[in-house]
């Protein structure tokens, strides 16, 4: 079995598959961990799971948080004496990166292409709600153009409270009416149709540069809770950056990567 990691500046989602079943899938908190933190909880979850360290054959991990890295490494290493591939630009993706500075592409960028791709087809356009809401762009000759970054909704939010005391928190869901009759109406209005708008804009733009219409593939957490609002999105894929690590751990076994 395969443990894929997938490691974000707010949330760490972990999968494991059985061939190409996802069987298991878990989403912690990121933070600051030891080696031993680390290596302890994964084997917590193993366990959970009714399985062993001798269970796990390999082990992938895209990154977007440096100082986790060598930790995450070392607790791969020593609690499961597996060496686990980190995706890079350097890897055999598959795919041509048409990036000025391919490394400078954020790894679950990438995954989320290489998955978007062999799942949907290509052209293609890949949502991400993440701390970041990313769009990523595929030609039609399936090869990684680039994309969008913005500011994702929980940072928006949190800029917004930061800013204005007298705003209350609010939940991340959308009222009946954008027009919204109180204060947590107006802002869930605003973070919510505020978010698909932006997305749907962006996505016009990429249609309008590339001068033809593409699928458009949402994935991350809150995708599920903004797509119903968007008029682009065409589907929602909550593990599409999980599929994309075993699909780079296939083309990639035996290799390392930092």
């Amino acid at each position: 079995m395969l443990l894929v990691v997938d490691v974000g500046n707010t949330n760490t989602v972990l999968g494991i598959y059985r061939g190409k079943r996802l069987a298991h899938h878990w989403r912690l908190t990121s933070g600051n961990r030891t080696s031993d933190e680390l290596g302890l909880a994964l084997l917590n979850l193993l366990s959970a799971a009714g399985l062993t360290r001798e269970d796990i054959s390999g082990a992938v991990v895209s990154s977007v948080v440096p100082p986790m890295d060598l930790p995450l490494k070392e607790a791969i290493g020593l609690y499961l004496d597996k060496e686990a591939l980190f995706v890079s630009s350097s890897l055999d993706l598959g795919m041509e990166i048409r990036y000025k500075a391919p490394h400078e592409v954020g790894a679950d960028r990438l995954v989320n292409a290489v998955a978007g791709v062999e799942v949907y087809g290509a052209p293609l356009v890949i949502v991400d709600f993440g701390t970041a809401i990313t769009l990523d762009v595929v030609s039609p000759d399936k090869a990684y153009l680039g994309g969008t970054i913005s500011p994702g909704m929980a940072l928006s939010m949190e800029a917004l409270f930061g800013k204005t005391s007298k705003l209350p928190k609010v939940a991340l869901e959308a009222p009946e009416s954008v027009i919204g009759k109180t204060t947590m109406e107006s802002i869930q209005a605003g973070i919510m149709y505020g978010t698909a708008g932006m997305i749907d804009s962006l996505v016009r733009r990429i249609w309008n540069e590339t001068g033809q219409r593409t699928k458009v593939v949402a994935t991350g957490g809150q995708a599920q809770s903004v797509a119903p609002y968007s008029e682009t999105i065409d589907a929602v894929d909550p593990w599409l950056t999980l599929e994309g690590l075993r699909l780079i751990h296939e083309r990639n076994r035996g290799k390392t990567a930092e």
